[in-house]
């Protein structure tokens, strides 16, 4: 079955990956944002213990943490990891919780990078909702590509746009992020999110005023002070 570019439609991805590419051996890294409803719902009509990794930052909305509770409840998840950042590494780094304003990097690399590295450990691919629509850094994404920490990252939904993604939320009624009806069109940490202007694009809103378009997942990874950064580290 083929979506209507000519590439093979996100669910029969998923389907593949899942049962037979890397089963048993791949995990949903879900951010539980404003278009995440859709990945969670495909995959809990292939398989509900599907293993979804959520980064608990401690720095996120609680509106975001409502919402997972919203959504794992109506589409019956039992495979969800809510995963926090190293307390040592807390301590040592941003004891104050202001880190954020010292060394973006280095906050997301502790709050995000490092834990989803060690939550990954055991599993040869991992799912996400990225897409081209999303901002310029990912507008060349592929369905299925080698990601940045040696595993397979598959973007079931790299090529969907804004109208695939609203029809896909009417035709299954799934519940919008509470958040977006405020104009945030792309949710992570309160701290460093803001909505973003007309004309700009999804994305714009994350690291606002500073050079940063990723938290680091997705990039490549380097060693520095006893940690694993992303990017040219600190």
């Amino acid at each position: 079955m083929l979506d209507t570019i000519g590439s093979p439609t996100a669910e029969a991805v998923l389907e593949d990956a899942l049962r037979r590419q890397f089963k048993g051996k791949i995990a949903l890294v879900s951010s539980f944002g404003t278009e995440s409803a859709i990945l969670l719902h495909m995959i809990a009509q292939i398989d509900q213990a599907t293993p979804v990794i959520f980064l608990e930052t401690g720095k996120l909305f609680p509106e975001t943490l409502a919402y997972r509770d919203t959504l794992v409840a109506r589409l019956g998840l039992t495979g969800v990891r809510s995963i926090r950042p190293s307390g040592a590494q807390l301590a040592a780094w941003d004891p104050d919780g202001r880190l954020w304003q010292r060394d973006v990097d280095l906050c997301c690399a502790i709050r995000k990078t490092n834990p989803l590295d060690g939550a990954l450990e055991g599993f040869e691919a991992w799912i996400t909702g990225r897409k081209r629509s999303q901002s310029g850094t990912r507008a060349t994404i592929e369905m299925l590509e080698s990601g940045p920490d040696g595993r397979m990252t598959v973007n079931p939904l790299a090529f969907w746009d804004d109208a695939q993604i609203e029809a896909y939320f009417t035709a299954h009624e799934l519940p919008h992020h509470p958040l977006e009806a405020e104009g945030y069109t792309s949710i992570g940490c309160a701290t460093c999110t803001l909505k973003p202007r007309p004309g700009e694009d999804k994305r714009s809103g994350r690291w606002a005023g500073l050079d940063k378009t990723e938290c680091g997942i997705h990039m490549p990874r380097t060693q520095g002070s006893g940690l694993v950064f992303a990017g040219n580290g600190i």
